[in-house]
């Protein structure tokens, strides 16, 4: 494997783990619990990368404070109710173990909160495998910057060293904002042609098609 890159930083939900349509379901339930319009697939995938609180916000720009906190309380009930029952994509964690076995530095930048990550990195057995991660919740959300920056100097890698891969257009937009390289995904949240208008360096379509980009470029 062609090392043309120290740090590969990869996306949670929808990269990783097969969870976007949980998420989009989630969504969907606590907008009915609290009498909010329910928004369709598209619209509920569209949010998913943003931070939770900041994902809700510009699903439902017409609910107040008090709507908006009972909407991250209901949908952390329905989606924390199942999320030890998500899969991971199949091939996903043999990528991980092989990537990290030829020396790579490997991280996580998510949408998802602390606890949310922790768990998912418990339920996969993943999480000695990642030397640092960032939560939406403990930083700025995509599209910001600041999670890839952070990482690269807790690693103390360059930025044309590093490499970030992801399934929305939050994560190649933080990418292209940090400076960084992207890889996008499309077997997640966002389609194809949308995650090509930001340019990333290609599309992967499943996992095998990832595992082969990385072999003859990362």
């Amino acid at each position: 494997m062609k090392q043309n890159y120290d740090l590969i930083v990869f996306d949670w939900d929808g990269t990783l783990m097969d969870s976007a349509g949980l998420i989009a379901l989630s969504i969907q339930k606590a907008a009915a619990d609290v009498g909010l319009p329910v928004p369709d697939d598209a619209a509920a995938r569209h949010i998913i990368g943003l931070g939770l609180s900041e994902a809700l916000q510009a699903l439902f720009p017409q609910a107040d404070a008090a709507t908006l906190a009972q909407l991250v309380e209901r949908y952390r009930v329905h989606f924390l109710g199942q999320d030890h029952m998500i899969p991971l994509f199949d091939g996903a964690a043999e990528l991980v173990r092989t990537l990290h076995a030829k020396g790579r530095y490997l991280a996580v930048a998510t949408g998802k909160s602390r606890r949310g990550l922790d768990r998912a990195l418990e339920y996969s057995q993943l999480g000695d495998f990642f030397l640092a991660t960032r939560c939406a919740d403990e930083s700025f959300s995509k599209p910001h910057p600041a999670m890839l920056l952070e990482l690269m100097d807790e690693l103390a890698v360059d930025r044309e060293r590093t490499l970030m891969i992801g399934d929305t257009s939050h994560d190649l937009q933080m990418a292209n904002n940090a400076g960084v390289p992207a890889l996008a995904v499309t077997y997640g949240a966002h389609e194809h042609a949308h995650l090509c208008e930001f340019a990333p360096l290609a599309c992967c379509h499943s996992i095998d098609e990832l595992s082969q980009w990385l072999q003859q470029n990362g």
